[in-house]
């Protein structure tokens, strides 16, 4: 396993003019690092409250806020699509990620994941499906194809509620689960916390996941917080990025069998994110953090011969150490080499590649002062 920690590189940080922040190519001080385009960096939707994903429809913005609202961006406009009466906002817990059905063009369909008060006390996480009527102006058609993920019962209502879905190259829908802090949850057959889950648009497990006893919906398990799942059309490569406890954020490769997480008895957070003594054959993590932890979330692979030397790397949204980490990868998903930008934007929630080529990032500072970044390579 080849592990690197963001904190052994140090790079240029951005210069802000204005409201575009314009960024030349970044100082170098390390080897194995990725040679950064010229971009600017642009707020292109303000004043937005804990914005937590973002998708496109066939070219429209559609973005989640977690204190429980579902909007799109129309013609330079906010436009509130639907605001469930039952999200619980607490702690982590609200409105939180969005995929948009690659066949949108054809069935306008789009999935969510928020807490919900419909599930047995204190509540649920689960997945909804959504049809966006013709003119972005609305949601029908309310399907709740996924409940009862869990949430934390023990006094921290909506800690570790992570749940970030994504369509896969195989048509499926792959959703990263929260363990809501219950110990027992990520090495649970039954829980649907602490897993990878891969289902088809009702909600169905396919074929080829974890299988053995395990909910039909398991993909993987032994994952504490899941934030992050990109998948690289290039070759195929498909990654998670999850949040650690005290030590070691982990960036995996997906595939079926247990990451090693098992905080028990209670919920124990000095064992290893990993415990390949209790687990050896676990899956082991392509990188990890180290300590201190950088909390990072959201993620996305930069395709496209304008992002030149990021063509390809895999771009990560951070909270905490409040940056964009970028991740060069070979096909086997190893790491070979590393960068670093966007260093004065606060925390960033998640990045997605939008239609257009560039890239979008959305900040998770609070209030109502955050926004969606729009990130454009220079010639």
């Amino acid at each position: 396993m080849v592990s690197y920690s963001a904190s052994g590189y140090s790079y240029g940080v951005l210069r802000r003019l204005g409201a575009v922040a314009v960024v030349a190519v970044l100082a170098i001080t390390a080897s194995g690092c990725l040679i950064p385009p010229r971009f600017t960096v642009t707020p292109v939707v303000t004043g937005l409250t804990n914005p937590w994903d973002v998708g496109f429809a066939s070219g429209t913005m559609i973005y989640t806020e977690r204190p429980g609202r579902i909007s799109a961006f129309v013609g330079g406009q906010k436009r509130l699509l639907a605001a469930p009466a039952d999200v619980i906002r607490a702690s982590e817990a609200g409105m939180m990620g969005l995929a948009v059905d690659p066949q949108f063009a054809a069935n306008r369909y789009i999935f969510t994941c928020h807490a919900s008060t419909l599930g047995a006390a204190p509540g649920d996480v689960r997945v909804v499906r959504w049809r966006v009527n013709d003119d972005f102006t609305g949601l029908t058609d309310r399907t709740d194809i996924i409940t009862g993920a869990p949430v934390n019962p023990a006094g921290e209502l909506g800690r570790h509620s992570g749940c970030r879905p994504r369509f896969g190259p195989d048509g499926n829908l792959w959703i990263g689960t929260g363990d809501a802090a219950i110990g027992t949850a990520p090495q649970s057959r039954t829980s649907l916390g602490g897993k990878i889950l891969r289902v088809d648009r009702n909600g169905n497990g396919v074929a080829g996941n974890q299988g053995g006893g395990f909910d039909p919906r398991v993909y993987s398990y032994g994952h504490r917080n899941t934030q992050g799942i990109a998948f690289r059309s290039s070759d195929g490569l498909a990654v998670s990025v999850e949040h650690g406890s005290t030590q070691d954020d982990e960036l995996n490769r997906l595939t079926t069998g247990n990451f090693g997480w098992n905080p028990v008895p209670g919920y124990n957070e000095a064992v290893p994110m990993t415990d390949l003594a209790e687990f050896p054959d676990a899956v082991r993590a392509l990188w990890r953090s180290g300590t201190p932890t950088i909390a990072p979330s959201g993620a996305t692979f930069l395709e496209g011969a304008q992002w030149k030397g990021w063509q390809n790397a895999l771009a990560m949204a951070v909270l905490k150490d409040k940056k964009l980490q970028l991740f060069g990868l070979n096909a086997q998903g190893g790491v070979t080499g590393s960068g670093v930008a966007i260093t004065d934007r606060g925390r960033l929630r998640t990045a997605v590649q939008g239609p257009d080529g560039n890239l979008y990032i959305s900040t998770d500072n609070g209030g109502t002062a955050d926004v969606i970044l729009r990130v454009v390579p220079q010639p």
